[in-house]
């Protein structure tokens, strides 16, 4: 749980710094959901 925490807030910093247009930040929040959903699919095995 932990580490997914840290992904999440990983992914969420590089969201906000790479986001420079609506299509970058569309693109940008579903790469961090589908990580999201990577990990905690790892941590459920």
């Amino acid at each position: 749980m932990r580490k997914l925490i840290i992904f999440a807030a990983l992914a969420a910093s590089l969201t906000v710094a790479a986001c420079n247009t609506v299509e970058g930040a569309g693109k940008d929040v579903s790469s961090a959901g589908k990580a999201v959903t990577d990990t905690a699919r790892d941590a459920k095995n």
